[in-house]
């Protein structure tokens, strides 16, 4: 990573970040008709969900969440959801553009993998992908072990304002993804200069969990949905939240409670390879509009601490085209990409 470029990627990404707040529940509507036939039809069958990065991430997460639920609603039966880890999700990103027309497969992504795919200087871009649907949003979490000498919020920022190069800060993304735009954003609003921020990144959350178990950094930044059974069980202390709201479940202030001017959210969605036929596309989309209607959905959302953010079709489409030109146009302004 080049640290002299890390302040103006911060300044300038907090845009997007400003952006994604504003994600709406919404959905196309598209495809009725078609549901209205696939109901008669019955569960589709044999879906394939990749996840770009390790187990125990907040996109292994969702995928599987999503599979669950789809399968005990009997929406989809046979759901296989794998793991393709590797270069912050970009290998996944290449075997999914290179399975064109593969009409089965499908792949879970977020900001992370738009921030990757170029400053992995990736071939394969999202804008190849067949966008399916954005599923969800959720605050960034400031989190130590339960070992950590810092008790609060106030207490990591004292020491990491006196040496922030020793105070390292992990993370579940690459340069340019949602974990490493949050902590220097945060070095920014405290008064820290982003270039000096000591940021250590993981291949996804489930890499990133033993180094905030094992007390290895001095804090990571993170979806807390990804750690809530740590978070419930006191492994792990959040000492606070990036939403504008509390996060329910977790016992944390806000960053703007205290009064650190910030509010940051990720969101996560879910593509096909290129080339995928209409009545493919339209397939997953029926079974994840069906999704999203469940009680069972919702209650996941409160469970893992999302807030829904569904959009399909036209919507979806034209949401990751911008926020793909947008990381593109910062990347590439810093010399990042």
């Amino acid at each position: 990573m080049r640290k002299n470029n890390v302040f103006r990627l911060a300044a300038v990404a907090a845009g997007l970040a400003l952006a994604m707040t504003g994600c709406g529940v919404t959905g196309s509507g598209s495809g009725s008709d078609a549901g209205t036939s696939a109901a008669a039809e019955g569960p589709v069958s044999d879906l394939r969900i990749m996840v770009p990065n390790t187990a125990g991430g907040g996109y292994d997460t969702t995928a599987r969440v999503a599979a669950k639920v789809m399968e005990e609603t009997d929406i989809a039966s046979n759901i296989e959801v794998f793991n393709l880890a590797g270069a912050g999700g970009t290998v996944g990103l290449a075997r999914t553009v290179n399975e064109k027309g593969n009409g089965d497969l499908a792949m879970l992504m977020g900001l992370g993998v738009v921030g990757a795919s170029y400053t992995n200087e990736s071939e394969a871009k999202l804008t190849e992908t067949t966008p399916l649907a954005r599923l969800i949003q959720e605050p960034g979490a400031i989190m130590v072990s339960k070992d950590s000498p810092y008790k609060t919020i106030d207490d990591l920022v004292k020491a990491w304002k006196e040496n922030p190069e020793k105070v390292s800060v992990g993370g579940g993304s690459s340069p340019g993804g949602p974990d490493h735009l949050l902590p220097m954003q945060l070095a920014q609003a405290v008064g820290i200069d982003p270039k000096d921020v000591n940021f250590v990144s993981y291949d996804g959350g489930g890499d990133l969990l033993p180094a905030i178990l094992g007390n290895k950094l001095g804090f990571a930044a993170s979806g807390a949905g990804e750690y809530i059974d740590q978070i419930k069980s006191g492994e792990i202390r959040v000492l606070a939240t990036s939403g504008e709201e509390r996060l329910e479940g977790v016992d944390a202030p806000t960053l703007k409670e205290s009064n650190i001017d910030l509010v940051f959210t990720n969101w996560r969605g879910i593509v096909a390879p290129p080339e995928t036929s209409e009545e493919d596309k339209q397939k997953w989309i029926n079974a994840l509009e069906k999704m999203h209607a469940t009680p069972e959905w919702k209650q996941a959302l409160e469970d893992n601490g999302w807030s829904d953010a569904f959009a399909t079709g036209e919507e979806f489409s034209t949401f990751l085209k911008e926020q793909d030109q947008r990381v593109a146009d910062v990347l590439s302004e810093l010399g990042l990409a």
